[in-house]
C-alpha cells in the first residue's frame, strides 16, 4: 500500500486560521469583560451610601502626595499609592456626610514620613470634633512608631493579641559604601561647597562612619522629632510626655499587652471583636447590617468629583504637587513638568493664588533653578504659598525660596542649603579587576575628562570653583526670598538640615502647619471666601487601576517575588548614582528610622 503524502499547506493554513480565529474570539471576550468593568466604574454614577455607613480606612502601603497605580514587574503586583490629598479631602467630606457614622482604621505595614503621618493625624482629630467616632486597629505583626503615631489619634485604639510593639524612642541607621568601593578599587572624587561640612549626602562614598557634623544634625533632628512625637501622643492618650520618655528609656513596652498596661493602647482584641465594637458604635442591630465602605474608593471618588466640578466652575486656588527627586526630565519631580504647571496656573485667569506643595530631597541644580524661575515669575503676579511635606531640602528648599510664605510641619526635614558633585574614578577597577587598559589622544590637556582617569589638581580646582559658584547662587536665592543677607544665610546653610520647627525659629519657614493650613492661609490672604481648589497636575480617574485592584482583591493566588527590604534599600541608593548628572542640590543623608 503506497504511503499517502499530505502537503505542508494543507496542515499549516487550516492551523493558522484556527489559531487566529481562537485568538480573535478570546480578544473579543476579554474586551467585553474589560468594558463591563469600565462601565461599572462610570464616574457619573458616584458612590451609593447606606445610612449608618462606616468608612474602612486601610493604611497598609505607601502614602504619597497623590494617588496612583502602577504595575511592578519585579513583584508581578499592582503597586497602589494612596494620596495624602485624597485622604484629607475624604475625611473632610465624611465629616459633613450625614450617612457616615464613623471611620474604622486598620493599620499594617504603612510607609510614609512623619510629616505626612502628622497631617493624617490632625485630620483624624478634626474629624472626631464632628462627634463621629474613629476606631483604630493595629493588625500587623509589628507596630512601628509611625503606625502607632497615627493610630493614637483615634478615639479608641486596639491591637492584635500577638502583635509586637516596641516603644523605644527613635533611632537612625545610615549605610556606608566606602569599604565596598575600596574592595572594587573605585574612588569617589567628591567636591562640596567650600564650607559645606554638613552636606553629608556623599559621606557614605568616602567614609565608613558619620562625621561629627553629620552626627550633630541627625541627633538634633531626631531629638526635635521625638519631642513633637511625644507631645502629640500625650495629648490624645492622656499620658505625660515624661512618662512616654520613661517607657522608652526603660523598654517597658515590648508587646501589645505591655502597651495596654501603660495606657498606650485601649485593649487587646481580635479583629472580629473590634468589628463588634464598630458595629455597636454605628448603632446597627447585628453584624450583617454593618455597612463598611472602603475609604480609598470613597475618598478618591469624592476628590475626583470635586476636581471635575471645580475645573468647570472657575477655580480660584491652584495647588501644584511636586514630589520626588528634582530632575530635568523622567519620573518624579521634573522641571519639564513643574514649569509647565506653573505657566498653566499663571495663565488661568480665574486662579487668584497658588499653593506649591513640595515633598522632595532635591537633586539637579539646573532643574532646581528652572523651577525657581517659574515660581518667582508666578509669585510676581499671583502670590505663591509653599506647603512642605515630609522633606523639602536642598533643591527642594531652593524651589521654595521665592514664595511669599512657607509652611512646614514641625517634623518636616528642610534646609540643607548646599551643593556637591561626585565623579567616580574607575580606572584601577577596570585594569585590575577586568584587565582593561586605556590610551588617549587629544588636542588639549583637559579634552578627555573621563571616569577612567583621575582628575588632576588643576581640574579639581576648576570643578571646586564651579561648585562654589552654584553654592553662592543658592545663598543669594535664599537671601532674596527670605529677606536676609548672604552672610546671615551662610550661618544657617553649610548643607545643614533643620526640622520645620527649627527652620521657623531661624527664618527659613514662616508658619507651622500642613497642606490644609496653607490653603486656608492663601485663601484668606487673597480674600477668597468660596474656596475652589484645582490640583495640578489634573486629577484623572484611574479606571485601569480600579479594575486591576478588583481582580487583585478577588484573587487568592500569591504571585509576588520579593527581595529582602534591606537589600533593596542598598540597591536603591547605589542605583541613584546612575541618575546623578551635573551639580547636585540634594539632601545630605537618607536615614532609616527604627
Amino acid at each position: 500500500m503506497s504511503e499517502r503524502k499530505v502537503s505542508f499547506g494543507r496542515i499549516f493554513w487550516p492551523s493558522l486560521w484556527a489559531a487566529l480565529i481562537v485568538s480573535i474570539i478570546g480578544l473579543l471576550i476579554w474586551l467585553l469583560v474589560i468594558s463591563s468593568f469600565v462601565g461599572g466604574l462610570d464616574s457619573s454614577k458616584g458612590i451609593s451610601l447606606e445610612d449608618k455607613t462606616v468608612l474602612h480606612m486601610k493604611l497598609n502601603g505607601k502614602i504619597g502626595e497623590k494617588s496612583k497605580s502602577k504595575f511592578n514587574p519585579s513583584s508581578f503586583q499592582l503597586d497602589i499609592t494612596l494620596g495624602l490629598a485624597d485622604i484629607l479631602h475624604g475625611l473632610e467630606e465624611a465629616k459633613k456626610d450625614d450617612k457616615i457614622k464613623g471611620v474604622f482604621i486598620e493599620i499594617d505595614a504603612l510607609s510614609c514620613g512623619f510629616a505626612t503621618a502628622k497631617e493624617i493625624r490632625d485630620a483624624i482629630n478634626d474629624f472626631e470634633e464632628s462627634g463621629k467616632f474613629v476606631v483604630a486597629y493595629n493588625s500587623g505583626e509589628m507596630i512601628s512608631h509611625l503606625e502607632y503615631f497615627i493610630a493614637s489619634a483615634a478615639n479608641e485604639n486596639y491591637g492584635f493579641p500577638s502583635s509586637t510593639m516596641q516603644f523605644l524612642g527613635l533611632g537612625a541607621e545610615l549605610s556606608f559604601f566606602k569599604n565596598t568601593l575600596d574592595n572594587l578599587e573605585v574612588e569617589m572624587q567628591v567636591i562640596r561647597g567650600s564650607n559645606n561640612d554638613f552636606k553629608s549626602a556623599v559621606e557614605p562614598f568616602f567614609r565608613s562612619n558619620m562625621s561629627d557634623s553629620s552626627r550633630l544634625q541627625i541627633e538634633t533632628y531626631l531629638g526635635g522629632l521625638w519631642a513633637d512625637y511625644r507631645k502629640d501622643i500625650a495629648k490624645d492618650r492622656k499620658v505625660s510626655v515624661d512618662e512616654l520618655n520613661n517607657i522608652a528609656e526603660n523598654a517597658l513596652v515590648q508587646d501589645v499587652t505591655d502597651a495596654v498596661e501603660y495606657k498606650l493602647i485601649d485593649a487587646v482584641k481580635y479583629r472580629d471583636e473590634v468589628i463588634t465594637i464598630v458595629r455597636k458604635k454605628a448603632e446597627t442591630a447585628k453584624e450583617d447590617d454593618l455597612e463598611l465602605l472602603e475609604f480609598s474608593k470613597y475618598a478618591k471618588k469624592r476628590f475626583y468629583q470635586n476636581q471635575v466640578l471645580n475645573e468647570a466652575d472657575e477655580p480660584n486656588i491652584a495647588v501644584i504637587i511636586a514630589e520626588g527627586g528634582v530632575a530635568k526630565s523622567g519620573d518624579g519631580l521634573t522641571s519639564d513638568e513643574i514649569c509647565k504647571l506653573f505657566q498653566d496656573a499663571r495663565e488661568n485667569e480665574s486662579i487668584k493664588t497658588v499653593v506649591f506643595r513640595i515633598n522632595s530631597p532635591g537633586g539637579s541644580a539646573l532643574a532646581s533653578d528652572e523651577i525657581w524661575r517659574e515660581v518667582k515669575l508666578t509669585n510676581d503676579v499671583k502670590e505663591v504659598t509653599v506647603s512642605m511635606g515630609d522633606v523639602a531640602a536642598s533643591g527642594g528648599y531652593y524651589i521654595a525660596a521665592p514664595a511669599t510664605t512657607i509652611f512646614a510641619e514641625p517634623t518636616t526635614i528642610t534646609g540643607s542649603i548646599g551643593v556637591f558633585g561626585v565623579i567616580p574614578y574607575t580606572g584601577k577597577m577596570m585594569e585590575n579587576k577586568l584587565g582593561l587598559t586605556f590610551d588617549r589622544a587629544s588636542t588639549n590637556k583637559h579634552s578627555i575628562m573621563t571616569t577612567n582617569r583621575k582628575l588632576n589638581e588643576e581640574e579639581m580646582t576648576m570643578i571646586q570653583a564651579g561648585v562654589d559658584e552654584i553654592y553662592d547662587l543658592f545663598k543669594s536665592r535664599v537671601a532674596e526670598g527670605r529677606g536676609m543677607t548672604k552672610e546671615q544665610v551662610d550661618v544657617i546653610a553649610r548643607g545643614r538640615v533643620w526640622t520645620g520647627r527649627d527652620a521657623k525659629r531661624i527664618g527659613l519657614v514662616d508658619e507651622l502647619g500642613g497642606l490644609k493650613d496653607a490653603i486656608a492661609f492663601a485663601a484668606k490672604k487673597a480674600s477668597i471666601t468660596d474656596v475652589k481648589t484645582l490640583y495640578y497636575p489634573m486629577v484623572k480617574e484611574d479606571k485601569l487601576g480600579e479594575i486591576l485592584a478588583q481582580f487583585e482583591e478577588g484573587s487568592d493566588v500569591e504571585s509576588s517575588i520579593e527581595l529582602p527590604e534591606s537589600l533593596m534599600e542598598y540597591y536603591s541608593q547605589l542605583k541613584k548614582l546612575e541618575s546623578i548628572q551635573g551639580m547636585q542640590m540634594r539632601m545630605p543623608y537618607e536615614v532609616s528610622i527604627k
